[in-house]
């Protein structure tokens, strides 16, 4: 498996791969196909941070992204969505996936990274409840699966509420 960056004559197969990780029979058009849509297209979109599993037969079968937050005033990450393909998961490519994009939001010295997940899974990334570091989710109800990964350039002294950008506020 191959994880690289995503190229904008992916689009369509990534749309693809998040539709079919979060499709369910009552919503077949799952809102986070349309939420990686919306990020692509606003200010918050970091293509560096949006990456892609690649198949043995030269298929995307995962995809991760993430994009600018803040946290009060100072610059942070909103990691989401993770997909991977339901053909797919359970064989190392979220893993493969979420190692890459924390390495490259390190190496491009952003200070954290935030999420909205089950701990159980991600707590093996590194990421642990955001109130640990005086960090609040947007929404007080969030607080035991809203979660924190620091990275190298991460400074104490940033506390406060998350912010997640604009399109997440659109869900």
């Amino acid at each position: 498996m191959l994880i690289r960056r995503e190229a904008p004559t992916d689009e369509p197969a990534v749309h693809a791969v998040t539709t079919a990780a979060f499709a369910k029979p009552d919503t077949p058009v799952p809102v986070e196909a349309g939420l990686v849509d919306q990020l692509r297209t606003c200010g918050a979109w970091l293509p560096e941070l949006s990456m892609v599993a690649i198949g043995d037969e030269g298929e995307i079968v995962g995809h991760v992204v993430c994009t600018r937050g803040h946290v009060g005033t100072h610059p942070a990450l909103a990691l989401g969505p993770l997909s991977v393909h339901p053909a797919h998961q359970r064989r190392g490519v979220g893993l493969a996936l979420m190692h890459a994009v924390l390495g490259a939001a390190d190496a491009t010295d952003e200070p954290l990274v935030a999420l909205l997940g089950d701990p159980a899974y991600y707590d093996r990334f590194g990421f642990r409840t955001s109130t640990e570091y005086g960090i609040t989710p947007p929404d007080p109800g969030w607080a035991h699966h809203f979660q924190i990964r620091t990275l190298t350039t991460y400074d104490p002294a940033t506390r406060g509420t998350f912010a997640y950008p604009e399109p997440f506020n659109n869900l």
